[in-house]
């Protein structure tokens, strides 16, 4: 099982900017995309479909914002549109897939960046999706819970830390969050297999043209599994020369 997590930013703008050639070199059996900003007619789906993709949408009700997709050549047995949390579902924050006994969950996690509001929200969204996952797991212990997280976790994720040490994504309590996380039976895929390499970020800011071509990013995309499938990870990566967005794509293949 092939699986990529992409913030495309937009997929609308990603199309134009060659998304759909990229799916031709059959980049993966699940490609999982946060911050659609579409719902699936305004997008030209069938040309996605043509390769062989299943489409599945959860976009937000407020047009061009957030939203969440699916695109898979195996075929779920179930799929899940929200994790039944209002305001998380008005945004178009999470969307499941079950494939046999593996669980597939696509979130896009908050921003707080544009403000206190939105970091309590965060806070909010993260100890009431926390609840969500550990209460799945009792009967799904096979979980892939994998996304735009917003989050850099320690000091290797993030280019600057000293300097970003008071900015969004990267606070004391968003990265206690991903301690807490991390400690209770969940495993980033890329981080396990790459342990201390630094500069694998996949986010860069779109303010300064140069941030991308110098590499300073961040690591706020993750594929992250239960301890109960980390035996069947095979590898993981990112892809930084892939530019259809100010993300880049991450991968996971499981045995």
């Amino acid at each position: 099982m092939r699986i990529i997590s992409y913030n495309v930013n937009g997929i609308r703008a990603a199309i134009k900017k060659g998304f759909t050639d990229w799916l031709k070199t059959d980049p993966a059996d699940i490609i999982c995309l946060q911050e659609t900003k579409a719902h699936k007619d305004n997008v030209d789906f069938k040309s996605i479909e043509d390769l062989g993709y299943q489409t599945y949408w959860f976009s937000a009700q407020k047009k061009g914002y957030s939203g969440v997709a699916i695109f898979t050549k195996i075929k779920p047995d179930h799929v899940f549109y929200g994790n039944q949390i209002d305001h998380s579902d008005f945004e178009g924050r999470v969307i499941r897939a079950d494939f046999g006994k593996i669980t597939l969950i696509n979130a896009y996690f908050p921003s707080g960046t544009s403000g206190d509001e939105r970091q309590s929200y965060k806070y909010k969204w993260l100890d009431e999706f926390y609840i969500y996952l550990q209460d799945l797991r009792k009967t799904r212990p096979e979980i892939i819970i994998l996304g735009d997280y917003n989050i850099a976790h320690t000091a290797i994720d993030i280019h600057d830390p000293k300097g970003n040490k008071n900015s969004s994504g990267f606070l004391p309590e968003e990265r206690a969050w991903m301690d807490k996380f991390l400690q209770n039976g969940w495993v980033d895929s890329y981080r396990t297999l790459h342990p201390e390499k630094t500069g694998g970020y996949t986010w860069w800011s779109q303010r300064f043209p140069s941030v991308r071509l110098e590499n300073k990013g961040w690591r706020i995309d993750y594929i992250c599994i239960t301890d109960k499938l980390a035996p069947k990870l095979k590898s993981a990566t990112i892809y930084p020369d892939i530019k259809h967005s100010d993300h880049c794509p991450i991968f996971m293949e499981l045995k």
